[in-house]
């Protein structure tokens, strides 16, 4: 049996590690320290006993070197010291090997039978020998002894050299079992500390990704539509500059409002961007554990933060009220749009409406890049529980290309707003030459998303 407490308590304390089966170099000193003084102690013990019994004293003397320092190998065989103290009470020897072997194996991780089966033969062998030792001490005395007196004086000898180090040593294996018991749910507790900012910082990592992609397609949402308007109207502009300086006027004019509403919507969104929530400083900590729940808190807040963000762009961001004014500006730029809304007109959730103004804003951008001269058909179907959208546009009418250039992120980026809100999206070209987009958004969108 081994003291495994003591060496977990020493390994995690980080003391230096001791040779053999000691976990210190301290426990050793100080067993080697009892070893010479149990040893000094049963030489004497052997000589007396040895003159006693009429041995030679040399014998004795030499006897009690080998069971003294049986105190070296205590924490190893904590049990194999008992056994030799009671093997030697009969001898009177081995007083101080008795009463470390006893505290020694009481808090040594030991089966509890062996302690107790222990305990009782080690104080019913000194029960004994003290009976023994009183008698014959009265007796040569000349003294009378009761029965009485000779089991008084035998068991206070026997109590007293047997509980005293049998209480204290389970007290401190129960206190040591304790210390490594509230180290290890310690430890555990860290662990899970560290996987929960780990996750965190997953979650955050994911929400700052979402966050970037959100931000990538209003920015293309935003210039895509708004400069490529003014470029067409740029075009219009060169062209009629000389020949209808009124008309070139108007297109001027449509050309700085265009410009004014881009920048008045990226001013908008570099001012979410700007905002710094409270409480975005992470706080700092001294200990381990309060440092990972730190960080797994200000991530989580990162995620809550960004969430927050993402509900107050879709807040305020376009509405479906506002797409006539965006077929009226591709029809001031020269495109024939047709618009129809079929169905009971309502309101939906931010999110929804913003979704659907943006399909319907880069389907357009997409007909004056690729196909221009088309003429183009704008459809918005309100039914039960869901909102439908189309745009399609014939082929292109061999118009002047405005060269403006494409990131092939368009469809990409309505695909994924639309499929974030568990709708359907599909895209592709008409058998007439065209190209159609198609989406339908359900109604309940914004609870699924929250969910």
């Amino acid at each position: 049996m081994t003291t495994t407490g003591a060496i977990t308590e020493a390994g995690a304390r980080g003391a230096p590690a001791g040779p053999w089966w000691w976990a210190r170099r301290r426990s050793m000193v100080l067993d080697v320290v009892l070893a010479l003084m149990s040893v000094i102690e049963c030489t004497f013990e052997g000589l007396s006993f040895a003159h006693e019994v009429g041995a030679p004293g040399a014998l004795g003397a030499l006897a009690g070197i080998p069971v003294g320092g049986a105190l070296l190998v205590r924490r190893k065989w904590p049990v194999a010291v008992v056994l030799v103290s009671i093997a030697v009470t009969p001898a009177e020897m081995g007083f101080l090997l008795g009463v470390v072997g006893l505290y020694t194996l009481a808090a040594a991780d030991v089966p509890r039978r062996i302690v107790v089966v222990l305990a009782v033969a080690s104080m019913a062998g000194t029960l004994l020998v003290s009976a023994a030792r009183f008698h014959r001490d009265a007796t040569a005395s000349g003294l009378e002894s009761s029965v009485v007196t000779a089991v008084l004086f035998s068991s206070v000898m026997a109590l007293g050299l047997t509980a005293p180090p049998l209480l204290l040593g389970l007290y401190v294996g129960a206190r040591r079992r304790l210390v490594e018991s509230l180290r290890e749910r310690a430890d555990g507790l860290e662990r899970e500390l560290s996987l929960l900012a780990e996750r965190a910082e997953e979650r955050a990592e994911w929400a700052r990704s979402e966050e970037r992609t959100r931000i990538a397609r209003e920015m293309h949402d935003v210039v895509a539509h708004r400069v490529s308007l003014m470029v067409v109207h740029a075009a219009a502009l060169q062209a009629v500059a000389l020949k209808d300086p009124e008309k070139a006027s108007r297109n001027a004019e449509l050309v700085g409002d265009m410009g004014r509403q881009a920048l008045t919507e990226l001013r908008e969104m570099l001012g979410v961007l700007r905002a710094k929530p409270d409480g975005a400083a992470e706080p700092a900590a001294a200990q381990e554990p309060e440092r990972l729940a730190a960080v797994a808190a200000a991530a989580s807040a990162r995620v809550r933060r960004s969430a927050d963000a993402l509900a107050t762009s879709a807040a305020d961001g376009p509405r479906l009220a506002q797409l006539a004014d965006l077929v009226g500006q591709s029809r001031q730029a020269g495109m024939a749009v047709e618009f129809s809304v079929e169905g009971d007109q309502r309101t939906y959730t931010a999110r929804v409406e913003s979704t659907a103004y943006r399909v319907v804003q880069e389907a357009l951008t997409n007909v004056h890049k690729h196909a221009p001269g088309a003429a183009a058909r704008v459809r918005v179907a309100h039914r039960e529980g869901e909102v439908a959208l189309q745009v399609e546009n014939g082929p292109s009418d061999g118009g002047t290309d405005a060269g403006l250039p494409s990131g092939g992120n368009g469809l990409v980026g309505m695909r994924e707003r639309v499929t974030a809100l568990g709708g359907v999206f599909v895209s592709g070209p008409t058998d007439r030459g065209g190209f159609r987009v198609s989406a339908v958004i359900p109604e309940a969108a914004e609870a699924a998303d929250a969910a």
